[in-house]
C-alpha cells in the first residue's frame, strides 16, 4: 500500500480510504471488514452521520483488536450542512459520541450540492462557526466538505478558504470536475475521490462487451489505475461490504505509477469506441445546453446514454437514471422524457446533436425503475 500527503492536513494518508456505507450486514461483519483492511495497510476509515449505524459499528471495531494504534489510524465522519451554528454543535457532539472519540481527524460538511447549503457556508455566523469552535477545542482537527454538486458550486466551495480537503466524483467515465480536481490541487487542499468502484459504472460486475475493451485488465483495475495515477488525488473510497471484497487491494494499493502504454492504449480503444458506436449522437459534455427550461439535466442524460451505447452499461445507466426525481440535490435534473421540444438547447449546441430525439431515446433505453438513495 503507497501513501501519498493529504494536502495541507500533512496526513500521510494510504491510497485507498476504507469507505463504510456497504459494510452494514451486521455488526460483526464491519468488524471484520475494519480489521482486513488495516491489515492491508489502509489509515483512512471514512463514515457519515448518514449511513445507517455506520459510525456505531466503527466504534465497535475501533476497540476491536486492531494492528495499529489509534494514533495511526485516521477517522473521517460526515455530517450535513446545517442552517445555524447551535445545530452544527449538536451533530459534532453526536458523531463523536457515536463514535467513542475524543476527536476527529477529519470532518467533513456532507452534502454541499446547493447554492442555498453554499451560503450557510458563507455565513460567518453559521454553521462554519461551530466548526471552527470544534477545531479550537480539539474535537477536530482538519475540515473538508463532500459534494454532489454542479461544478459551479464545487468551484465556489472550494474558493472559501475554510476547507482543508474535498470529496467529489471524478472518474474516467465522468471526468466532469476536473476543473475542480486542478483548483483544489492549486489550493493545495487533500483530493479524496468518491466511490470510483460503483458511482464510476457499477465496475464490480461490468458488462462483457466493455470487459472485452479493457482486457488484459479489467474495468475496475483501469479505472483505479486512471486516478491512482494522478498525483493530484490523495486517495481513493473503497466501500467494502464484507472482507473479501478488499483482496483486489492487495495487487492495485502500490501501483500508483504514471500508466503504461499498454494502460494507454486500452484508454484510446475506449475513446475509439464510443467515437464509433455513437458516430454523430455523440455528446461530448460540454454542457452549453443548460440550463433547460424544464430542468431535464441534459448532459447527464446523454452522458448514461453514451455508455449504454458504447459499452452496454445499460444497468448502470438505468441504476443512475431512476435516480432523477427521486434523490433531491443528490441527483438534480429531470428526465428525459419531460423535454416538450421547446428547441431552447439546440442553437447552443456545438455537435448540432437532435437533443430532444436523443432524451427520449435515452429514456426508452435507461427509463427502468426509480431508484432511491441508500440514505436519506
Amino acid at each position: 500500500m503507497q501513501y501519498r500527503r493529504f494536502g495541507r492536513t500533512n496526513l500521510n494518508l494510504s491510497v485507498f480510504s476504507l469507505g463504510t456505507m456497504r459494510y452494514l450486514a451486521d455488526e460483526a461483519n464491519a468488524v471484520k471488514t475494519v480489521q482486513a483492511a488495516i491489515a492491508l495497510g489502509i489509515n483512512h476509515l471514512e463514515t457519515a452521520q448518514g449511513y445507517g449505524d455506520s459510525e456505531r459499528f466503527l466504534r465497535s471495531a475501533l476497540r476491536s483488536e486492531l494492528p495499529l494504534p489509534r494514533q495511526q489510524i485516521y477517522i473521517t465522519t460526515k455530517v450535513p450542512p446545517q442552517p445555524t451554528a447551535p445545530q452544527m454543535r449538536q451533530s459534532i457532539d453526536r458523531s463523536l459520541q457515536t463514535l467513542g472519540l475524543d476527536y476527529l481527524d477529519g470532518f467533513a460538511v456532507h452534502g454541499v450540492n446547493t447554492p442555498e447549503q453554499l451560503t450557510w457556508i458563507q455565513n460567518p455566523q453559521g454553521c462554519m462557526a461551530a466548526v471552527r469552535e470544534a477545531i479550537a477545542a480539539g474535537k477536530i482537527r482538519h475540515v473538508g466538505f463532500s459534494t454532489h454538486a454542479p461544478l459551479e458550486i464545487i468551484l465556489k466551495a472550494i474558493e472559501t478558504d475554510q476547507f482543508d480537503f474535498v470529496n467529489l466524483h471524478y472518474y474516467y467515465f465522468n471526468p466532469r470536475n476536473a476543473a475542480a480536481i486542478k483548483r483544489a490541487y492549486q489550493k493545495e487542499m487533500g483530493v479524496f475521490i468518491i466511490s470510483p468502484a460503483d458511482k464510476g459504472g457499477m465496475l464490480h460486475h461490468p458488462p462483457t462487451r466493455l470487459t472485452e475493451l479493457c482486457q488484459p485488465f479489467s474495468p475496475l483495475e483501469l479505472t483505479y489505475r486512471f486516478l491512482l495515477a494522478d498525483p493530484r488525488i490523495t486517495t481513493l473510497s473503497f466501500g467494502a461490504a464484507h472482507p473479501a471484497e478488499l483482496k483486489i487491494l492487495q495487487t492495485l494499493g502500490d501501483r500508483t505509477t504514471p500508466l503504461t502504454n499498454l494502460e494507454t492504449q486500452r484508454f484510446n480503444a475506449l475513446s475509439a469506441e464510443a467515437e464509433a458506436q455513437l458516430a454523430t449522437d455523440l455528446c461530448r459534455q460540454c454542457f452549453e445546453c443548460l440550463p433547460c427550461p424544464e430542468q431535464i439535466h441534459i448532459p447527464e442524460v446523454l452522458r448514461l446514454r453514451n455508455l449504454a451505447i458504447a459499452y452496454d452499461m445499460t444497468e448502470f445507466g438505468q441504476y443512475r437514471y431512476g435516480m432523477f426525481e427521486n434523490a433531491g440535490h443528490w441527483f438534480p435534473g429531470r428526465r428525459g422524457d419531460r423535454c416538450t421540444d421547446c428547441g431552447d438547447c439546440l442553437p447552443r449546441c456545438p455537435e448540432q446533436l437532435d437533443i430532444p430525439q436523443l432524451l427520449r431515446d435515452a429514456h426508452e433505453r435507461l427509463g427502468g425503475r426509480t431508484r432511491r438513495r441508500l440514505w436519506g
